[in-house]
């Protein structure tokens, strides 16, 4: 059997091939002897040669590295590959009987050397997937800071010259009543002015009648009239009395800039302590290719949520909070929770809404999508949903720019899900025959794909809703399959198949509790099943007013919000107490 170069890749991926010529099946073994990788039935062959039989072969995951060439300096036809553990030198083999290393202890170098590399892979590992990412997750903290800061700033400049237009408002205002007040004295005085003076314009033209007269008796020349018509007793009026006039007085004010500053308002330096920003534990950060451990994403999401999930629990009667009409669509197959109190609703016909909780609409789109969970919300408040016709995945950020995010090549993506643990995108898929789901990070890089159980079975047939829950399982809502799917680090838990024949699973979602909620299109109900997949209840049933429900979503305030056919109403329920 002839070999061929091995194939080992530089990078993760999901198969390797198997290291023999003209044989393209996966690689599952490692040969740790003559370092090839190789299939089962080209490793069995591989034992059969006699002088291969004591060779050690392993599952790939257990290789050992391949020693580096290097010569012995002292003996150079000889390699390198044991180690002095009295020394801690490396040797060849000859150097091995050397007296100096008589009676040593030696060990087989190329054990060390994986060892060695196996720990250097891990660092990498470590500062690829943990120590890379979290530092720069807080570099975007630190600019969305800075943005923040002068956002901050610019609002603290608009409310000082507020303030300041405000005080030169009510100056204009004072100093308007002020100037009204001394016009209305000024013409008070000036009226009173007034009359003096035609008080004492009455009396000259009194002196000036009485000089006439005077001068008229000292024109005459009977003497009789003198002597018998002039007053004995002649007296003249005396000048009028007046007064003068009291102007008011301006009393300056006493201010200074501190004054006006009080007015003004002043800027407060804060005596809070600059708080140390948050870096993830790197026990909860993901070191390769896998999904996180779903252990550590119970504790982050128990940590978050704690304090909810210690006071509530299950009610003893489902309630009906409210219900309103969605514009724009014909019937309510898909409910995705914004972060700004707002959700995102899809019909069958690739309507596709965006509301307030009053039932206002607040944008639009046209997509491809239809009877599946094609959309959803990221941490961040980007919606993500998915094309089929084009095979992509879009992203819309919050400004409204929109971009192809992930291409899908041959596999037509369904459902989608944002991870809320930690942000990665979960996509349920199609091709030909075949289905499965695929973990994305948050930049768009696959992570994962799960097609298979452990024992090669196919896990879906069409996954066209998916969610997660708080312990980190993937549940999914396969149609075809009658089942919910769920899987915990890409191997199957477990799957319900409801109550009875018929069960067809459609929206699916989870809550605080762990509790999964999905709608049954057969039985036209909403299962409530716990996170270990055991049955509670039927939590809404036809009884209830709830005649074809296709979507569930539990939102901020824990209510459940349920979409049906053939009506756009959207029904909201309180099932938590």
């Amino acid at each position: 059997m002839a070999l061929s170069k091995p194939k080992i890749p530089d990078t993760p991926q999901h198969f390797l091939e198997c290291g023999f010529e003209d044989c393209e099946k996966n690689c599952e073994f490692y040969c740790n002897s003559c370092h090839h990788q190789m299939c089962k039935p080209c490793r069995d062959q591989h034992l059969k040669i006699p002088e291969n039989k004591n060779h050690e072969v392993v599952l790939y995951q257990q290789r050992k590295r391949q020693l580096p060439v290097e010569k012995c300096k002292i003996h150079p036809t000889k390699e390198i590959d044991i180690l002095c553990k009295d020394c801690n030198i490396p040797l060849c083999s000859k150097c091995s009987t050397m007296q100096e290393h008589h009676g040593h202890i030696f060990t087989d170098l190329e054990t060390i050397y994986t060892e060695k590399f196996t720990l250097c892979q891990k660092e990498i590992s470590k500062i690829h997937n943990y120590f890379v990412p979290t530092t720069q997750d807080l570099q975007k903290e630190v600019w969305e800071d800075a943005t923040e800061v002068k956002q901050i700033m610019d609002s603290i400049r608009t409310s000082m010259k507020a303030e300041a237009e405000s005080l030169k408002n009510m100056v204009d205002t004072v100093l308007s009543e002020n100037m009204e007040e001394l016009n209305r004295i000024e013409k008070s005085l000036l009226e009173k002015l007034q009359s003096q003076e035609k008080t004492f314009d009455d009396y000259i033209a009194y002196l000036s009648d009485l000089v006439k007269e005077f001068q008229s008796y000292l024109s005459s020349t009977e003497l009789t009239n003198f002597t018998t018509q002039l007053p004995n007793n002649l007296k003249i009026q005396s000048i009028p009395e007046t007064t003068k006039c009291v102007t008011p007085e301006f009393s300056f004010a006493q201010y200074r800039k501190n004054d006006v500053a009080k007015l003004l308002g002043k800027l407060i330096k804060s005596d809070r302590k600059a708080e140390l920003r948050r870096v993830k534990p790197m026990e909860i950060a993901s070191f390769s290719t896998s999904m996180k451990s779903t252990n550590e994403q119970s504790k982050q999401n128990k940590h978050v949520k704690s304090d909810k999930k210690q006071t509530l629990s299950l009610s003893a009667s489902v309630t009906k909070v409210r219900e309103f009409n969605v514009p724009g669509v014909r019937n309510v197959f898909h409910v995705s929770l914004d972060q700004s109190d707002r959700l995102w609703i899809s019909d069958n016909d690739g309507n596709f809404v965006q509301i307030d909780l009053q039932g206002n609409v607040i944008q639009r789109i046209k997509t491809s999508g239809g009877r599946e969970g094609y959309h959803t919300v990221t941490q961040d408040g980007d919606l993500i949903f998915t094309d089929k016709d084009k095979k992509v995945v879009n992203r819309i950020t919050q400004d409204n720019n929109i971009t192809e995010f992930i291409k899908t090549g041959d596999w037509t993506p369904y459902s989608t899900h944002s991870s809320h643990i930690n942000g990665d995108l979960l996509v349920g898929m199609i091709k030909i025959g075949e289905a499965k789901v695929t973990r994305y990070n948050k930049t768009g890089k696959e992570l994962q794909n799960i097609q298979r159980d452990n024992k090669g079975q196919e896990l879906y047939m069409l996954p066209h809703y998916i969610t997660e829950n708080i312990n980190g399982d993937i549940c999914t809502s396969d149609f075809n399959k009658g089942d919910v799917v769920v899987v915990k680090s890409g191997k199957h838990r477990f799957s319900y198949k409801g109550q009875k024949s018929g069960f067809r699973p459609w929206g699916i979602c989870t809550d605080v509790l762990g509790h999964i909620l999905v709608c049954d299109s057969y039985n036209e109900s909403v299962h409530l099943l716990d996170q270990d997949g055991q049955f509670l209840s039927l939590l809404l049933t036809p009884q209830q007013g709830v005649m074809h429900p296709r979507s569930v979503c539990v939102d901020d305030e824990n209510n459940l919000c349920v979409g049906q056919q053939f009506t756009n109403t959207l029904s909201v329920y309180k099932y938590l107490k």
